[in-house]
């Protein structure tokens, strides 16, 4: 039987009471931030983000990114606002620690929770957005076969500039397992 939350070198798990000091400095990043969400960067509070590490509901499932050779934290994945009647979640990624850009960390942690979403909850499609600016996931997301099927044009301003929010989709005879 085949893993499903675990990768090469990464494994998905529920969050840990320590990982609040990383997710702390993650949600301070500005950089990391403003790649993940639309609104204004505000730092969250302690109790803020024990809250979001708690129980998501019955509509949502929310892991930890952890290295396998030291068990650390690295970043997040989610599956949300789940409508199990017609088997479609949206996903969403963040790789916190800037030291592990770039080394297809998120790779492995999108396929663990494709397989996941696919296999065990049996969902039929996946949807996310991404802000234009935002290249490397753009770029990540086609490669596992995720279609551009639309934007919001102009959604996001930053620093002067406007941006588009682009909406991919995936569904499961799409998905490029492995």
């Amino acid at each position: 039987m085949k893993r499903l939350l675990t990768g090469t070198r990464i494994y998905l798990s529920g969050f840990q009471e320590e990982d609040v000091t990383a997710i702390r400095e993650w949600n301070q990043n500005e950089e990391v931030q403003r790649l993940l969400d639309a609104l204004p960067h505000k730092p969250k509070t302690d109790e803020e983000i024990k809250k979001w590490m708690g129980d998501p509901g019955d509509t949502a499932f929310r892991f930890a990114v952890r290295l396998k050779d030291d068990g650390r934290i690295i970043g997040f994945v989610e599956l949300d606002g789940i409508l199990w009647t017609h088997r479609v979640g949206w996903i969403s990624i963040s790789i916190g620690d800037e030291q592990s850009w770039g080394n297809g960390f998120g790779r492995e942690a999108m396929q663990c929770l494709l397989a996941y979403a696919f296999h065990e909850l049996n969902l039929h499609r996946l949807q996310l957005t991404v802000f234009s600016y935002n290249e490397r996931a753009i770029r990540l997301y086609e490669s596992l076969g995720f279609t551009k099927e639309g934007s919001f044009r102009q959604f996001l301003q930053r620093d002067g500039n406007r941006y588009d929010m682009i909406l991919y989709g995936l569904l499961v005879d799409e998905w490029k397992e492995g």
